[in-house]
């Protein structure tokens, strides 16, 4: 059993993540931290409160006082983990649908566990060693006040507020119901931005539009950057650990076009930047040019951050990392991705020029993603076959750090396991959309013959 995936583990709420699994996943990570104090955190999703209560009893039980911070961004509990030198249970899905919950594990210096403190957290999980203490001895929960007033307190005073409030912007904001809707319209106010808001109301069935924040959940973002004259949308997933925006005309962003720009302000010669095997060519192409070196490591959170430290413990400089789905990382002000403070970066860049002309030198790369769902092991195995027959087949150089990609010079293509649902994807990338498609729909076609032979 695999425990844990590329961010956390995830699964339906109360089917394949009952509170039953969250106890024991709480009592795991308690046994191995051996704590006096542990935090717990949620986003807004229905389920949260529940399994909250399950991580708290779990934590309890192995003898750790809990502190309950309730609703709070990702990053906002991370902050909370750094600033108290305490460990977190969030429990959260992020982008995945509102049915969905997990858990994501925060160690006490508010980084995202690595992949080998999880792997013995598993196995304290699989093998169910949890520590046991008298009842006299069980720990007790308190309620924090003021974890998301730090949180955006912390966020103000790391980024330029008189930069951002001289460029007098006008913010278009769609927390989508998520742990963001009780921060960021706060934190862009205070920043003198001008903020106007859809899907803000905290809901954790997400009633204006599902979590993730790709374009076919954000028509409202970009009809209201039209309707109010907004110089800029700004989207967050479920826990706001992510940011995606729109331009001055009501137009979707790539979120690699972002982090290429970002990353553009941020890279000096012989730093590094981390990115996942799905990586654009739009930030191989910034990387060359700042003269920085580009390491590149299996899709999800977990992966970057262990590559991130590595390089750091190395003495080499990484200001910036991140994916194209707008999890971007700043390490020297903190190793999460944090979408507020992305977005606050990515303001700071507005103070002369508006967001289409900010992301012009990243335009011309068109990207494609489709998803093919499994529902059972085999049908898992067949799709993977059929994609590893795809790369043996193809005049293409091949990587296999996380899945199949397939570079062809002019495009590439990469099939993939979700690290959170049960679902195949598959990215394409060329300059020419009408090649992405075919490279994204031929992969596609092989995947679903082979699916359905099972």
């Amino acid at each position: 059993m695999k425990v844990f995936g590329s961010s956390g583990t995830r699964g339906v709420a109360n089917e394949t993540l009952t509170p039953q699994f969250v106890l024991k996943v709480a009592k795991a990570a308690g046994t191995v931290w051996r704590s006096d104090r542990v935090a717990v955190a949620r986003d807004t999703r229905a389920t949260g409160r529940m399994l909250a209560d399950a991580a708290a009893s779990g934590l309890a039980s192995v003898g750790a006082d809990i502190d309950r911070l309730g609703v709070v961004p990702t990053p906002g509990a991370q902050a909370y983990a750094e600033r108290e030198s305490v460990p977190v249970v969030m429990i959260t899905a992020s982008h995945n649908p509102p049915e969905y919950n997990g858990v994501k594990l925060v160690g006490d210096d508010g980084v995202e566990l690595a992949v080998e403190d999880l792997e013995r957290i598993e196995q304290k999980f699989l093998t169910e060693q949890f520590d046991s203490v008298r009842w006299s001895e069980t720990g007790v929960s308190r309620s924090i006040e003021g974890a998301r007033r730090e949180y955006v307190e912390g966020l103000l005073a790391a980024v330029d507020r008189e930069t951002i409030a001289d460029a007098d912007l006008t913010v278009a904001l769609d927390p989508g119901h998520g742990a963001g809707s009780l921060t960021s319209p706060e934190f862009f106010r205070k920043l003198g931005c001008r903020v106007v808001t859809a899907n803000s109301q905290p809901d954790g069935h997400f009633p204006g539009r599902d979590p993730e924040p790709v374009p076919e959940n954000l028509g409202d973002l970009g009809r209201l950057v039209e309707a109010t004259d907004a110089d800029v949308g700004i989207a967050h997933d479920g826990d706001a650990d992510r940011a995606i925006f729109y331009d001055e005309n009501g137009e979707y962003v790539e979120g690699d076009a972002t982090l290429a720009a970002l990353a553009a302000a941020e890279l000096d010669p012989g730093d590094s930047v981390v990115s996942a095997v799905n990586v654009s060519q739009r930030l191989v192409d910034v990387a060359d040019d700042r003269e920085a070196y580009l390491e590149l490591t299996p899709i999800g959170s977990t992966n970057l951050i262990t590559r991130i430290e590595e390089l750091q413990t190395q003495g080499k400089s990484v200001p910036v990392a991140g994916e194209g789905n707008g999890g971007i990382f700043f390490p020297d002000y903190l190793l999460a991705r944090d979408g507020a403070y992305t977005a606050a970066k990515f303001l700071e860049l507005l103070t002369d020029r508006p967001v289409s002309e900010v992301v012009a030198p990243y335009d011309g790369y068109h990207n494609v993603r489709i998803n093919i769902g499994y529902d059972d092991d085999p049908e898992r195995e067949a799709l993977l076959e059929a994609a590893e027959r795809e790369a043996h087949d193809a005049d293409a150089e091949v990587t296999t750090l996380d899945g199949y990609r397939l570079d062809y010079g002019d495009a590439w293509v990469l099939a993939r396991p979700s690290g959170t649902e049960p679902m195949v994807r598959i990215y394409a990338e060329a300059r020419d959309i009408e090649r992405a498609e075919e490279l994204a729909e031929a992969m596609e076609s092989a995947l679903l013959d082979a699916k359905a032979e099972v």
